[in-house]
């Protein structure tokens, strides 16, 4: 598969390109080295196209403070994927947007992608669990201790977060770190939310 490249939307903001550039230094010094997949069954990738919520995440300095963020996955005829990175640092912040393109590892049953940012600097993701209705995803980046969970309803209810938070340390996440993402500006304050970046 050709190596696909990354493009920065005018959208985002310049505070943004410069945390995705660092995001992109870090994922440079990962090993190039990449795990094995933690299951072989393949993800089906037309299934698993389409607006994943980001209901949880370890947080880090490329996404904290974000609120109502997501992720949208088109693929591409050459095997390529488009992603779009959708968020607000508040809820009465403007949505801002991130485009970037990713390829997917051969042989990994789909599971290890490659996204590319600026066109060189690469981030590595690993799909650790699919719900069989494709309603819910776990995702982590190897060797960096950092994890999502994704889903297609924007709002979870506190006894699925749970069975995914413990099938999340079935996957070796130390779960302690996951912070949930406000999704509507109820959950805003709520035990276990990160607060957004501007109120």
């Amino acid at each position: 598969m050709t190596t696909s490249i990354a493009r920065l939307p005018l959208t985002a903001s310049f505070a943004t390109a410069g945390l995705l550039l660092c995001l992109g230094l870090l994922g440079a010094c990962a090993t190039t080295a990449m795990p094995a997949s933690v299951d072989e069954t393949p993800v089906d990738l037309t299934r698993f196209m389409g607006r994943w919520h980001v209901i949880a995440h370890v947080p880090y300095f490329g996404e904290a403070g974000h609120v109502a963020s997501s992720d949208t996955y088109t693929l591409q005829e050459d095997g390529g994927i488009e992603v779009l990175y959708r968020y607000r640092k508040g809820f009465d912040e403007p949505e801002e947007t991130v485009a970037s393109r990713a390829t997917v590892k051969p042989g990994s049953g789909n599971r290890l992608w490659t996204t590319w940012f600026f066109h060189v600097v690469p981030t590595r993701f690993r799909i650790l669990e699919v719900a069989p209705d494709y309603s819910w995803a776990l995702v982590d980046y190897p060797g960096r201790d950092l994890a999502w969970v994704f889903a297609r309803e924007p709002v979870m209810d506190k006894a699925q977060y749970r069975e995914l938070e413990s099938r999340m340390r079935g996957h070796g996440v130390n779960t302690d770190k996951l912070r949930r993402v406000p999704q509507v500006r109820g959950q805003v304050g709520m035990l276990g939310f990160a607060d957004p970046r501007k109120p």
